[in-house]
């Protein structure tokens, strides 16, 4: 959700009406993908689901309908592809302008810290640098194999909570939503990684069925998005469920309630982590005094912090005054 907000092309945009696409003439994949390239540009596509450019787009659409290994293309950029690919390849491009939905749901898949997780119009496109922290085993804020229980909380696909455990031996996960729908994503990747008895779902409103659990460590990519960046959504993100995206007037409404009541669910060297992403200028004023670390990433993104239990317990006035501020 780091790259939630985009301005809305639709100005520029070219009708799909418009468009020539017809592909008489292209017969290589790199025809194919410099040809999708030209026609997502033409048509004003926003990215940020997975690519961040329109050759990468056109790509990852070649990738899918061919089966074929991203990092294979390059091998093969001079094959031809077949009549039928031709045309199936067509067709994909023509939807990806007219539905402006993002590849991943068209595909059913997104990749994320390494895995590939089914994805569809439930849950949000998996794209939080939490990734870069998952690889390091959120160290140092946690000794990886100690981390025994962890609470991945606003789950959709599940993608966090079931990536972590690559990196923490030891841990069982929770996958919480509000979201009957998104969990029924999360439990098809449960299952594409055999992870019965490692991870499991609960729905839940934040913590409201979580009585008496405690975690050491509580990762979560909540709705963080304000009302005058939702307003200014481009088709893209708007195609993503409003739930998992719309977070009220400063973006806080549900950062608010964690901070207020993580405490009750670490242990006591627990820690917690959360994205906000540009909802980091609000968080910071309206908890001038909370002592947030926030992380620097390397591969881009912004606005994740940590914070122990210690730290939410002696701040524990404050926080609960401020939920309904």
């Amino acid at each position: 959700m780091s790259h939630a907000s985009q301005p809305n092309p639709s100005s520029q945009a070219v009708q799909s009406t418009q468009l020539d696409f017809s592909n008489t003439g292209l017969e290589t994949l790199q025809d194919f993908i410099r040809w999708g390239a030209s026609l997502f540009q033409q048509a004003g596509l926003v990215f940020g689901h997975g690519t961040d450019n329109a050759y990468d787009e056109a790509r990852l659409l070649l990738c899918h309908v061919l089966a074929m290994p991203w990092e294979a293309v390059p091998d093969y950029t001079q094959a031809r592809l077949t009549l039928a690919e031709r045309q199936k390849l067509t067709d994909m491009f023509k939807q990806r302008i007219e539905t402006r939905k993002p590849a991943a749901y068209l595909t059913g898949e997104a990749q994320f810290a390494g895995l590939r997780f089914y994805v569809n119009e439930h849950t949000l496109v998996p794209r939080s640098p939490i990734a870069e922290l998952i690889a390091q085993g959120f160290a140092p804020w946690v000794e990886a194999d100690c981390v025994e229980r962890v609470l991945d909380l606003c789950t959709g696909s599940g993608c966090i909570g079931i990536a972590s455990l690559q990196h923490l031996p030891s841990a069982t996960v929770d996958l919480v939503d509000i979201s009957a729908q998104a969990l029924e994503v999360a439990e098809r990747n449960i299952e594409r990684y055999e992870l019965h008895g490692v991870a499991r779902t609960v729905k839940s409103d934040l913590f409201e069925a979580l009585k008496g659990e405690r975690y050491d460590l509580i990762v979560s990519n909540p709705p963080y998005v304000d009302q005058v960046e939702m307003d200014a959504l481009a088709p893209e993100y708007q195609a993503e469920p409003a739930l998992g995206l719309a977070a009220g007037q400063d973006g806080l409404d549900l950062v608010r309630k964690i901070l207020a009541q993580a405490a009750d669910h670490l242990t006591e060297e627990g820690v917690l982590i959360v994205e906000v992403g540009v909802s980091q200028f609000y968080l910071e004023q309206v908890y001038p005094e909370l002592p947030l670390y926030w992380f620097e990433f390397e591969q881009g993104g912004e606005g994740v912090f940590a914070i122990n239990r210690s730290e939410l317990v002696l701040f524990d006035d404050i926080l609960k005054q401020r939920t309904t501020a």
